[in-house]
This record gives C-alpha cells, structure tokens and sequence, in this order.
C-alpha cells in the first residue's frame, strides 16, 4: 500500500524536487502540503507549493498556508540568496495557481491525521513551526501519526547557518524542541546524509530534456547550484536535502547505518543554539538500544536515491524516446 503523506515546506528549490517527487512516486500518497517560513516568506512558499504541484498535475492536493514567523514571535529570517528572490533560484515564472485551502496548515494535519489515524508520515522540511502548532492544537496527535520524517538537524556534522546548528532547526529552536519532545517516532534526515547525496550537472541536464517539470526543475537548480559552487563545494552541484526525508518517510530509501537514539535541541542563547544534540555515545558498542529513544538519525545512506529521484521526475511528461516507440 501506498504510505499516506502530508509534507510541511517553505518552498525554495530543494522542497519543489521533494514535493515533485512525493507527488510522482506510486508508493506515496500525498494527502496535503503545508507552507510554512523558512527559505522565503509564507504567502511565497505557498505559491510556489502550489504551482509546483500544478507542473505534475496534482491539483487534486491541498495546499494550507501556516506559520509566517517563528513559534516565540521573533523576527524571521529568510534565505533569499540561497534559492533566489522569487525562492525558485530566479526562474520560476507567473503562472496563475489555485487558490489555497480554506484553512492553516496546522488544522490541515489534524484534520487529515484524525481522518486516517495510524496511517500518516508527517514530513516537515523546513521550519518546524506548523509541527509544533498541530501539536498544540491535538496533543493527541503522537498517537496517531504513523511518524514523522524530518529534514533538518546534524549529528556528526558541522552547522550550516552556525558551526554547529542546521537551518530548519537554528530558525525555530522551540518549536524543534517540542517536535523532538513529543512521543512520536522520528526519523531524522539531517546534513549527516544530506550533505553526501548530490545533485551533478549531468543530472540537471537529465531534468533538462525530460518533460515540463523535469525542465522547470533544471531551470531553478541553476542558481541553487551556482550557490553551492561558490559558498560550499567549488564546483556546480548542490544537495537534495529535502527528498531524502520523503523517501524515507515511504521506506524507499536504502539505509545503512540509523541508529535509534536520544535527540534535544538546544533553545539556549548561546553559541549552541539550534544544535541537535545526538547521544551518539553507544558507537562503540554497535549503538545498543537506548531506554525510551524514539529518534531514528539517519548517518549513512546509498545515494542512489538522486538517480532515482531525477528519472522520476524527468520521466513525468517526456516524450517516448525513438527506442522506447519501437519497444
């Protein structure tokens, strides 16, 4: 059976190929997205939720917009420079789109959880502030939830908005800490994985000649890419990040090392603000089980899944090839 989804995004370029994927893979059924702040600003992330899940025809799909700032009210900060001024690296376009759902984004996730209880992957990839609002509303909502499968975080691996703090997490601490508190399990795909499974030029020009939304994808990886070159990597290439949750949340994702362990988030002040502090200190031992750790951190995984995730989406709209007509 296909796993039940709803994603949780501020859509900048890496949430378009997860949404793209999680709306395109047979084993994922996509009941709803949530926009929330982050890479851009909500009413943003929105749009471009929407249009995305126009470009491969999903419309059928709910899109709720939800938080616009962070869960204590402070100040948001966004990452424009990362993924362009329009969140879609610059070349995203004004089509018109639909109008979003009559309602937040966190009454989406209590509403689609109670609808199906026991039976929904809850996938935030970005700011976990509608998380932590849906809790709020339904403290039930841990028991009901088949789990949730979150980008952002790092175990072994240093920051990349502070030298210790990942972005999703170091822009809403409190609203991490609650997600990491309540007694749901988690898998938690963070730059320990996200950081190893790359997006190549030879794969933006694979999305290149696929069909509209592979195209579209190439488009918007350029200036995504450009940012890695210049800022990360010093080449053309960029991370996925967001796709390796979705994947895992659907149990599509080949794992190799994710041991079930201890994860809090620091909301202090300091210079450690936004860390996940992972107690990683059964290594030794082959990471025994830990009494109620309920956090599966993902550490090691096959990359395979960027080939996977380009033919996906490339495939979706493409023409048949001269060898596949004769097939």
């Amino acid at each position: 059976m296909a796993t039940k989804m709803i994603l949780d995004c501020d859509t900048g370029v890496d949430d378009a190929m997860a949404i793209m994927y999680a709306a395109l893979h047979p084993g994922i059924e996509l009941l709803g997205v949530g926009a929330v702040w982050g890479n851009v600003d909500v009413p943003l992330a929105t749009r471009n939720t929407l249009r995305v899940l126009d470009l491969v025809g999903r419309t059928d799909v709910p899109v709720a917009s939800g938080a616009a700032a962070p869960l204590l009210g402070d100040r948001p900060e966004f990452a424009f420079h990362v993924h362009g001024a329009d969140g879609q690296g610059g070349a995203g376009d004004d089509a018109p789109v639909r109008p979003a759902a009559p309602t937040t984004a966190a009454q989406q996730i209590v509403e689609l959880v109670r609808a199906h209880p026991g039976e929904v992957w809850l996938v935030p990839v970005g700011p976990l502030t509608n998380i932590a609002t849906a809790l709020a509303l339904d403290p039930e909502l841990p028991g009901l939830v088949a789990g949730v499968a979150l980008m952002g975080g790092s175990a072994r691996r240093p920051g990349n908005v502070t030298p210790v703090a990942e972005a999703n997490i170091h822009k809403d601490p409190e609203a991490a800490a609650a997600v990491f508190r309540a007694p749901w399990p988690i898998v938690m795909a963070g730059l320990d994985v996200t950081m190893d499974v790359i997006l190549t030029a030879e794969h933006r020009d694979r999305l290149a000649a696929g069909g509209e939304a592979g195209r579209y994808l190439a488009r918007i990886l350029q200036h995504y890419g450009e940012f890695y070159r210049d800022e990360v990597f010093g080449e053309w290439q960029c991370c996925m990040h967001d796709t390796l949750a979705v994947a895992a949340a659907a149990g599509v994702l080949d794992v190799r090392l994710a041991p079930v362990v201890h994860v809090e988030v620091d909301t202090t002040a300091g210079p450690g603000r936004g860390q996940t502090v992972v107690d990683l200190r059964g290594v030794y031992r082959g990471f025994p089980a830990q009494h109620g750790a309920h956090c599966t951190v993902l550490l090691d995984v096959d990359d395979r899944i960027a080939d996977e995730a380009v033919d996906l989406i490339a495939g979706h709209g493409a023409l048949p090839t001269f060898g596949a007509e004769r097939s």
